[in-house]
């Protein structure tokens, strides 16, 4: 009997293991005609890999193996019939030297309308170098440069492990989504490259940013209108330019930003630290509910910093008062250097002053000194020790 029972089991687990093995694809690009060469082509490849797993009704990975796979532009469109595919990446994905190959194009490598996606590790190499050094010394000849990860309109992604290098533009923007997480993403690009934001979040709700490390030219991390649930949490930035909220208002019908939560963030030589930045002009537009704690400031030039008159070269501001309302936002355990005397600023609108600013437990010192703070239309409370000490109304 309890040989019987032994055979049966084994041709139970035996049979289940079959059935899961029949139900999970794998698409290997070397199969579909890519070269890991890093010169031959692989656009075809990944495409074609791309239209098997979304044309599958069963849980699918796309595998890319160790190698360098030169890629021009890739449009991963959905809806697909799968609402499990895997871009398993152990390779790097490199896009042509010549910017001009993917410079006007918008965005890299693009996923619209997928559900179910996720990414995997492997290196992402926009080769970003050449058009920056275009942008400096020929100005507006120059392409606009493409993001290179977009992911729009699209829900349940996650980005995991993967590092962004040298973006042409922006490196990862979230447009018009909803439950994105990234986790341990590395994003790499010189300190004075243009335009270079690390991720771009916008119109999103539910978007997760968990154990990144972000190098980059412009902010590390830029929330842009109707971005709704936010969580940053073990954040690392510097060089860029800060964690931004904006900017905004720059349209006068606006979608607002609430419900934003950065924690446990550290920041390194950055122009900014914890920043909301809007224009000085009429919108509908409104920031609420934003935590900033846990905070880590190391040289950083303007640690805490709310701007509301924001307009560059002096144009399309009239009367330079911005129409978007902040109210709701708690600076909690904030701490470190101050690369300027003042290491707190609050200029908010005078037609919307800030409300319920909330300062809690802060100190931020300038060269080895009590640093300052300044503050217009900012009104709110402190309370544990504040330096530099607080102006808010």
């Amino acid at each position: 009997m309890g040989n019987l029972t032994a055979i049966i089991l084994f041709l139970y687990f035996f049979s289940l293991h079959q059935s899961l093995a029949a139900a999970a694809t794998t698409y290997n690009v070397l199969d579909l005609g890519a070269n890991p060469d890093g010169a031959t082509d692989s656009t075809a490849a990944l495409s074609r890999a791309w239209s098997a797993a979304c044309a599958s009704n069963k849980p699918t990975t796309i595998y890319v193996p160790r190698g360098r796979f030169l890629l021009r532009n890739v449009h991963f469109r959905g809806p697909c019939r799968n609402k499990a595919i895997t871009v398993r990446i152990d390779g790097t994905l490199v896009a042509p030297a010549n910017f001009d190959a993917i410079g006007k194009s918008g965005n890299w490598l693009l996923f619209e309308g997928a559900d179910g996606v996720s990414v995997r590790g492997g290196t992402l190499d926009a080769q970003g170098p050449a058009l920056w050094e275009c942008k400096k010394s020929r100005g507006k000849d120059c392409p606009s440069g493409a993001t290179t990860l977009g992911i729009t309109k699209s829900k349940n992604v996650e980005i995991i492990g993967l590092t962004s290098l040298n973006s042409q533009m922006f490196h990862i923007v979230i447009n018009g989504c909803e439950n994105v997480k990234l986790q341990g993403v590395r994003v790499s690009a010189s300190g004075n490259s243009p335009n270079t934001d690390g991720i771009h979040v916008q119109l999103s709700t539910g978007v997760t940013i968990l154990s990144t490390k972000i190098s980059t030219g412009d902010d590390c991390v830029s929330i842009g209108p109707g971005t709704k649930n936010l969580w940053i949490e073990n954040v690392t930035c510097g060089p860029g330019h800060g964690i931004s909220i904006g900017s905004l208002g720059k349209d006068y019908e606006e979608a607002g930003v609430e419900n934003v939560t950065v924690r446990s963030v550290n920041f390194k030589n950055t122009q900014n630290g914890l920043r909301i930045k809007t224009w000085g002009r009429p919108s509908k537009g409104y920031v609420q509910g934003v935590v900033f704690q846990h905070a880590v400031m190391t040289n950083v030039q303007n640690p805490i910093v709310i701007d509301q008159n924001y307009c560059p070269n002096n144009k399309n501001c009239p009367g330079q008062v911005s129409g978007v309302k902040i109210s709701d936002v708690s600076y909690e355990d904030i701490q470190g250097t101050s690369a300027t005397e003042v290491a707190v600023k609050f200029d908010c609108s005078k037609a919307n002053p800030c409300e319920r600013i909330r300062l809690e437990n802060v100190k931020l010192s300038y060269k080895n000194r009590r640093a300052e703070s300044s503050c217009s239309n900012a009104a709110g409370s402190v309370s544990g020790l504040i330096e530099p000490a607080s102006c808010l109304y």
